[in-house]
């Protein structure tokens, strides 16, 4: 099936978040959107080598699901919020002070990441499981690329692929394979939902 219901993206434009005279519910859920993230930051999985958050494959799937403009713009929500000073990062701490800290390369991993999930998901990717699954795979490479290079910047190169990448590889490929079903089941759940009318 092709024309309006091409991707994702542009199917949750249509459909959910911007049809026309509910500009105020797509700013709620632009708001609710930015707060899941939060929450998926502050929930921890028990997991070897490390806990571990599903706060990295809830930023693809936001990318994936908004399109890179609306979901860089929930993305930028979400860091705002964090920013001024709200609970919404992993941890108990938030501000300024947090984006200078070690994990500040990650959040804008997530910028860089959610974007190309959702540039990607716009141009037919994620049709089928393997692509989507790739997706978000190479979405967290680019988290990775940012946060270890900003790790790097800090404390150098060893230490940043010591701390920074060695104890998250088995649960990212978890998660690019745990999020890259979910996508792809949105997208089948999606096209089914409206296939009568398109």
């Amino acid at each position: 099936m092709t024309g309006s219901l091409a991707t994702l993206p542009q199917f949750i434009r249509r459909h959910v978040v911007f049809p026309k005279t509910r500009f105020f519910k797509s700013v709620l859920l632009v708001i609710g959107a930015s707060l899941a993230l939060a929450l998926s930051a502050k929930i921890q999985v028990p997991f070897w080598p490390v806990p571990i958050t599903m706060q990295s494959m809830v930023v693809l799937l936001i990318g994936i699901a908004f399109g890179y403009r609306v979901g860089a713009l929930i993305l930028f929500a979400y860091v705002a919020e964090g920013i001024a000073g709200l609970p919404v990062f992993a941890g108990i701490t938030a501000g300024p002070a947090y984006i200078a800290g070690p994990t500040g390369g990650y959040l804008l991993g997530f910028l860089l990441g959610g974007a190309f999930a959702g540039w990607a998901a716009e141009r037919g990717w994620g049709r089928n499981l393997l692509s989507a699954m790739l997706v978000m795979l190479l979405g967290h490479l680019l988290i990775f690329a940012a946060g270890v290079s900003w790790l790097a910047a800090l404390y150098g190169w060893s230490k940043a692929i010591a701390f920074g990448i060695s104890p998250f590889l088995l649960a990212t490929l978890l998660k690019s394979g745990l999020g890259g079903a979910i996508a792809y089941a949105s997208r089948r759940l999606a096209y089914g939902s409206h296939a009568a009318s398109h």
